[in-house]
């Protein structure tokens, strides 16, 4: 499809701007093969060391063997790098180049969160002119070069999102062939295809990710060492794993394919006349009817003629039907913009039509002297192609479930220095197996080489990638249980690390059920009206005033006006018809009103207006409603106290709408109609204060508390008055109850640039002021606080822009600010290096919740209940302080997938079934944690089933943010929070425990091999079961119900971990050393001279049996003591899986050491322990469990503290 877009020939001059999608570009000419880097150095390499062979320098075979192995491995790896990076490959395979002429490829690294650098091939086409540009296919986008300064740069093709509405009304299609082959080059069809890859293609995606290919490295070294049978068993076990790995990424392919709309037939208005193509032929420019379907839209339009409620759940998960209006009605011609006028003028692609009020059947004359278009055959709304494709909103959400999510792996810088600081004391171990081992000239070089290689390998855990996987693929489904889905889960972790909790007022800590209580100021008192005694004009300025609409039966629009009418006793029908229920309110004489047009409410301005007629009387009344300090300067006579009456009811925590009216007299509608806003929005009657109490949400105060005791700062971001989100902000405890609040008010107002004298902090409660002087800030800070507006942000910004970034994290209160302004609170609290979390309804906070760390989009009116059904009166509990139900999920939740019940079955087999083991047979010690390996691989196989539920789903998924709510409580953050601690711990956890069986193997396999220590095929196969339950069962705890005042550590590398990690490896390797020359003296001494056959059959001894019995003993140990458990995860007892895994384990150690059962000792082929022996081994066994568990504690108690980052 682009090929064929493009090489149709693009026109010259095409519309284009940058991508917000790209970070940058790097043009690339291709080496040929031979000169390559991983193939022409590597030639010299070979050629070098084929001439050191050949004059026998090297003195043997075995030298030059290895010698060959390493070169060779070593070219394996750049290859491998290659594919795994590409700022590698292209450093390998191309050379840079400036002109875009020379150019082959494109390097293309994507901004943050918008995919993965690509090398992509630069394509060449010619315009219809003849003349050549190039372009390039990146994400399914088309940027094309722009090289007019000299130097390239890929823009994005612009499409007609900002023409003035006169241009868009007056725009009749594409009237001649040519002008539509033109546009079908610039924009290209209405496409959302989704190519699925083979299985062949994914498949080596996988295998050549750097964990596999170091296991099947691993696999390699094994079977030279000649352990065959469990070397094949476990590689066929790896490629059945990553087989079934892909075929469900395959299967979820098909299910984001099939959110991608169908082709269906389209009435376009195209040379002058009106014909049915289908819809994936509509390109941008295009005017098509609009008709009610139970189809998507296919593209975004922008609404020209007609009326139209859509449900826009699919797209933005909210269920709450949007009615959108006509840009015909907009008088004036100002530019268009989405943001400002998309939420009631366009009609977004994936969203479907569930009402249309077409245009009158007659000839369509557009306003603005634009030309006519004749009804559509099937009587639909005229609408505008905006978008179409991939750039459509439905388009770009796709985009992000298919680019956008970080898959959540090992492969990230910290775990790379994790494995570097345990690489040290692999290459020391090996350096010593090397130095000791070549002191006996007989033995083979090739064999410690080998032996040497395997230490080094064995720094890399086996699990680590997928017990990180498990952990988060943990919390997704726990989240999903809970009606949380999140499309991008490598943020989990990062909610484990929130510093500031930022928080939306209405809607979000307020509850949508607005209260009525009357109207303020009328008459100059402060006394609040009941309906029932308002005055007409102010009931027919209510009644008038609004933006809701009629769909069947039901009201659909604001539930503050929705609430206002109903408070009325007003009814709407159709054809925006507004009448009084009774006759008896208002001292009689109410009559119905006919809404001609509104000027519909936006952020920006915090005010709407309507104009409605009343035709029997031809009377023509213009309403206004909105903030009052926006609608003070419109009024004709502004009452005496109207500043003090407004301000006494925002401090009680009301929401206030100032309301004005007046009379058109000698007007008739159409020249009210065709009125400016300013025309209408001046010399206004006061009509008084709306008076509207927004109650808490129940459970606001509950959860605020919780987090605000679970060490985080609170936040709240509203549009609101400031007064009553200070109200709000101390009914949840968001302010100090010891001190007053600080609003930064301009006193003084001189001229438009306000100079610093015209601001101060102001108390809102009593006349105390406060200069801006940053000097005095900390010890304000320290006794008030602060709230800041959208003005005193501009203000700060322009004036005290160093001191800005400071002011900002002590504002608990940002009242009256634009979404902009709230995008803006959370980049600069990001960027002083703080862990950010945004609240919010998902509307006007969209930019806020995109660029925190976790953006949290509450839904309240949609309806989880179409999948999720919940199997008991009980709320749904995220955990419990008991242990897990019998079949191991939370009892009060099910999910139900399409698919049927399989999830339940799945869910219950899940911790019920008892793992498989491997078949006996296998080398050494190291095989042991590849056994768990694949018992872990087994383990997530059985678990994907239940893990495609997860797989987030068009309206589960919100444009908005990272996670959705389909539940309005706050209490989801909570459930978030919990989950990101849980998973973070779990994290943190598995690397300690990991890192301290690398250095205890490394130790074993270092000194203790040149000792001649070595396990059979059955002990290292019995071990690897006894403590295979151990990893499949630690990263399965779930959070506690409640959050904790302790915060987790939040990176590998700090004080604690690394201290008791070294410190617990010194424990244990005292323990091994003590016992090792303890049941050397119970043997024969080796005569002098005399080295240990390495070579000979495995035979049972005292020196093995009691390093076995140890070595089992320490890794129990270390998941005992290093389980995190309180206060962010269900403890060690409470997890009954991991719990009696461990006992197991540990009693099996015991009855070992002790000699209780001597047939289970000759099933381990263990010899039998003299006495007093015995009795040593259990008691250092004992003490050295008790021991690490002391100085774990002990370090924990001294620099296991995490504390919330502080406030400079």
């Amino acid at each position: 499809l682009l090929l064929n877009r493009c090489d149709s020939g693009m026109p010259p001059g095409m519309p284009t701007h940058p991508s917000d999608e790209v970070e940058y570009t790097v043009l690339y000419k291709g080496r040929p093969l031979y000169l390559q880097l991983h193939v022409l150095p590597f030639l010299c390499l070979y050629a070098g060391w084929a001439y050191v062979w050949s004059s026998a320098a090297l003195g043997g075979p075995e030298l030059a063997y290895i010698g060959l192995a390493v070169i060779g491995c070593l070219q394996i790896l750049v290859c491998l790098c290659c594919i795994w990076s590409v700022h590698v490959r292209a450093a390998v395979t191309a050379s840079q180049v400036e002109r875009i002429a020379d150019a082959q490829l494109v390097k293309v690294v994507p901004t943050a969160n918008n995919g993965y650098p690509e090398m992509v091939p630069l394509r060449r086409s010619l315009t219809g002119e003849g003349e050549q540009f190039w372009w390039i296919d990146f994400q399914k986008t088309v940027l094309i070069c722009d090289d007019s300064s000299g130097k390239a740069h890929f823009q994005q093709v612009s499409y007609p999102v900002d023409w003035t509405f006169s241009r868009y009304n007056d725009w009749r299609g594409y009237e001649t062939p040519d002008a539509l082959r033109q546009a079908a080059a610039i924009y290209g069809k209405n496409d959302m295809e989704m190519v699925i890859p083979d299985f062949w293609t994914l498949f080596q995606e996988r295998a050549t990710a750097p964990f596999f290919v170091f296991q099947v490295f691993c696999v390699g070294l094994w079977c030279l060492d000649e352990s065959w049978y469990y070397s094949l068993f476990t590689l066929f076990m790896l490629v059945v794993f990553e087989v079934t790995l892909v075929q469900q990424q395959m299967r979820n392919m098909s299910t984001i394919r099939s959110m991608g709309n169908k082709p269906t037939n389209i009435h376009v208005y195209r040379n002058r006349k009106w014909e049915v193509v289908l819809s994936s032929e509509v390109v941008a420019g295009d005017i098509v009817s609009l008709v009610k379907s139970s189809l998507p839209v296919s593209c975004d339009l922008l609404l020209l003629k007609g009326q139209c409620i859509v449900d826009e759940a699919m797209l933005t998960g909210e269920s709450v039907p949007q009615m959108k209006e006509p840009t015909c009605e907009v008088l004036e011609d100002c530019e268009f913009s989405l943001q400002t006028h998309g939420k009631l003028h366009v009609v977004f692609g994936g969203t479907k039509v569930i009402q249309t009020t077409p245009p009158a059947k007659t000839t369509q004359s557009l306003p603005h002297g634009g030309a006519s278009i004749k009804s559509p055959p099937e009587n639909g709304c005229i609408c505008y192609v905006l978008r179409t494709g991939f750039n459509t909103s439905q388009g770009k959400l796709l985009k992000t479930i298919l680019f956008g999510v970080k898959r959540v792996t090992a492969n990230n810088l910290e775990t790379f220095f994790f494995i570097l600081f345990l690489l040290i004391f692999a290459i020391a171990a090996s350096a010593y197996v090397w130095i000791e081992g070549t002191k006996n000239p007989e033995r083979s070089r090739y064999k410690l080489f080998l032996e040497c290689t395997l230490i080094i390998t064995s720094v890399v855990p086996p699990e680590l990638p997928i017990e990180l996987s498990l952990a988060v693929n943990s919390s997704m489904l726990a989240l999903s249980k809970l009606h949380i889905f999140c499309t991008e889960p490598f943020r989990i972790p990062f909610a484990g690390k929130v510093d500031f909790c930022c928080f939306d007022k209405t809607g979000t800590l307020t509850s949508d059920n607005f209260i009525v209580d009357g109207v303020a100021g009328l008459n100059g008192s402060a006394d609040v009206l009941a309906v029932n005694d308002l005055p007409r004009e102010t009931l027919e300025s209510l009644a008038t005033c609004h933006s809701l609409g009629q769909m069947g039966s039901d009201l659909i629009g604001d539930p503050l006006e929705k609430a206002t009418l109903s408070t009325i006793n007003y009814t709407l029908s159709k054809n925006d018809v507004v009448a009084p229920r009774s006759k008896s309110m208002g001292g009689g004489g109410l009559k119905p009103w006919q809404i001609v047009h509104r000027y519909h409410f936006t952020s920006s301005l915090k005010r709407m207006t309507s104009v409605a007629a009343q035709t029997t009387d031809m009377k023509i009344l213009a309403a206004v409603k909105g903030a009052p300090e926006t609608v003070k300067p419109m009024y004709r006579e502004v009452p005496e106290r109207y500043d003090e009456i407004y301000r006494q009811m925002t401090l009680q925590g009301s929401r206030v709408l100032a309301i004005g009216y007046k009379y058109l007299t000698e007007t008739t509608v159409s020249q009210a109609r065709s009125m400016t806003r300013e025309e209408i929005e001046f010399d206004l009657q006061f009509g008084g204060f709306l008076i509207v109490s927004c109650p808490l949400k129940p459970d606001s105060k509950v959860v605020m508390k919780s987090i605000l005791d679970s060490a985080h700062y609170v936040t709240m971001i509203t549009g609101d008055n400031p007064l009553t989100a200070c109200h709000v902000a101390r009914e949840l405890r968001i302010t100090h109850t010891h001190g007053p609040v600080l609003l930064l008010q301009r006193t003084t107002v001189q001229d438009d640039s306000p100079t610093s004298e015209d601001w101060m902090w102001r108390s809102i409660t009593d006349d105390t002021e406060f200069r801006v002087d940053d000097r005095t800030l900390d010890k304000l800070w320290q006794k008030y606080n602060f709230c800041l507006t959208g003005e005193g942000i501009e203000y700060l910004q322009q004036h005290h822009a160093r001191e800005f970034a400071k002011i900002i994290p002590r504002v608990a209160v940002f009242a009256r600010v634009a979404p902009k302004q709230k995008e803006t609170v959370i980049t600069v609290l990001k960027a002083l290096g703080f862990f950010t979390l945004m609240c919010g309804d998902g509307t006007n906070d969209v930019g806020a919740l995109k660029h925190a760390h976790c953006g949290v989009a509450l839904l309240p009116n949609s309806n989880p209940a179409a999948r999720i059904t919940v199997a008991h009166d009980e709320p749904p509990m995220l955990a419990s302080r008991g242990g897990p139900s019998p079949s191991g999920g939370r009892q009060p939740i099910t999910i139900k997938p399409k698919s049927g019940a399989a999830a339940a079955a799945n869910a219950s087999r899940t911790h019920s079934s008892v793992d498989t083991p491997p078949p006996p047979g296998g080398p050494r010690r190291h095989m042991t944690a590849h056994q768990r390996a694949v018992e872990l691989a087994e383990r997530m196989q059985r678990d994907l089933d239940e893990q495609e539920v997860t797989v987030v789903k068009l309206g589960d998924a919100s444009i908005a943010s990272p996670f959705t709510s389909k539940l309005s409580s706050i209490n989801s953050v909570c459930h978030i929070i919990k989950q990101g601690r849980c998973t973070l711990v779990t994290t943190l956890q598995m690397f300690k425990i990991l890192a301290l069986n690398a250095l205890i193997f490394a130790y074993g396999q270092s000194v203790l091999y040149l000792d001649g220590v070595k396990f059979s095929d059955t002990q290292a196969t019995l071990q690897g079961l006894l403590l295979a339950g151990c990893f499949l069962f630690v990263s399965r705890s779930r959070p506690l119900t409640t959050l904790s005042r302790d915060r987790p550590l939040p990176n590998i590398f700090n004080a604690y971990t690394l201290l008791t990690v070294m410190a617990q490896f010194a424990c244990h390797f005292s323990s091994l050393i003590y016992l090792v020359r303890a049941a050397k003296s119970y043997m024969p001494p080796t005569p002098e001279g005399e080295f240990p056959d390495l070579e000979k059959e495995f035979s049972p001894n005292l020196l093995n049996s009691t390093v076995y019995l140890i070595d089992m003993a320490m890794q129990v140990n270390t998941f005992a003591v290093n389980y995190r458990g309180h206060p962010f995860m269900e403890s060690l007892w409470e997890n009954k899986m991991l719990r009696n895994s461990l006992l197991t384990a540990f009693g099996v150690v015991l009855v070992l050491a002790a000699n209780l059962m001597p047939e289970l000792s000759a099933w381990f082929e263990l010899v039998h322990f003299p006495d007093d022996f015995r009795n040593t081994i259990v008691a250092v066994i004992v003490a050295d469990c008790v021991g690490c568990l002391l100085l774990d504690r002990l370090l924990r108690l001294l620099f296991g503290r995490s504390a919330i980052r502080t406030i400079r």
